[in-house]
Parts: structure tokens; C-alpha cells; sequence
């Protein structure tokens, strides 16, 4: 039972390091997306290691839209709206670069999806982090 409980771990700990790693490199790759995996990420070490979920949480750049779909289960308006900028601008970029007219098809088709999903998302307002309460 232990020896099991040790793969899985294992196991969790590889999926939620690659997320981290994917996530990052979706920062500049267009069509990878960094949100997806850094929720999967978080989801997987909140599993396998507290320190790792902990530090993700806490980091700089991801932790407080982290922190903020934990407990919200939505984005803020700035995520969102960062969000379709970065989503459209890659999306036109590969659609523009794309040489076949059948792929431009597909990734028109993609972003459509992707963004009525994200479009979609829940939008809260974080009233601790406004200017008239510091």
C-alpha cells in the first residue's frame, strides 16, 4: 500500500513539474496556454506536495490567480481582459503565418471555442486590492 502511495506521488509530482514548465514556456509560445496548466499544477501538487502547492501559490507572477480560482472558482477583470488580448493576438499570428487555408479553418474555429469558454469565466472584483483600501 505505501509502495503505491509513493508512485502516485511520484507520479504527480512529474505531471504537476511539466505543467509548471508548460505553462511557463505559454507565457511566450503561442497557442499554449499557461492558465490550464499552472490550475493542473496546482491541482497536482496540492496532491502530492504541500511545499510545491505552497510555492506555487505564493509565487509572484501565478499565485494570486491561483489563490483566486481556489477560492472563487473566477478570474479578475484584468486576467480576462489580458487574457483575450494574448488569446486573439496568437491566435492571428498563427493564423496569419499558417500556409494551408484548411488550418487557418481549424485555428479559426479553435480560438472561436477557446474564447467563448474563456469569455465565459466568472469575473470577480477583489476589493482588498483597491487603491482606496491601502
Amino acid at each position: 500500500m505505501e509502495f503505491t502511495i509513493r508512485i502516485k506521488r511520484y507520479l504527480l509530482n512529474i505531471v504537476g513539474g511539466l505543467s509548471v514548465l508548460l505553462g511557463i514556456a505559454g507565457v511566450a509560445l503561442p497557442l499554449l496556454p499557461t492558465t490550464p496548466f499552472m490550475l493542473l499544477a496546482s491541482a497536482c501538487f496540492l496532491r502530492s506536495s504541500p511545499l510545491f502547492h505552497q510555492w506555487l501559490h505564493k509565487h509572484k507572477t501565478f499565485g494570486s490567480l491561483l489563490t483566486n480560482w481556489d477560492k472563487n472558482r473566477a478570474v479578475t477583470r484584468e486576467v480576462k481582459a489580458r487574457g483575450v488580448i494574448f488569446i486573439v493576438l496568437s491566435f492571428a499570428i498563427s493564423i496569419v503565418v499558417v500556409p494551408y487555408i484548411w488550418l487557418k479553418f481549424v485555428l479559426l474555429v479553435m480560438l472561436i471555442v477557446l474564447l467563448g469558454w474563456f469569455i465565459r469565466l466568472p469575473v470577480i472584483e477583489l476589493v482588498a486590492d483597491r487603491e482606496e483600501n491601502h
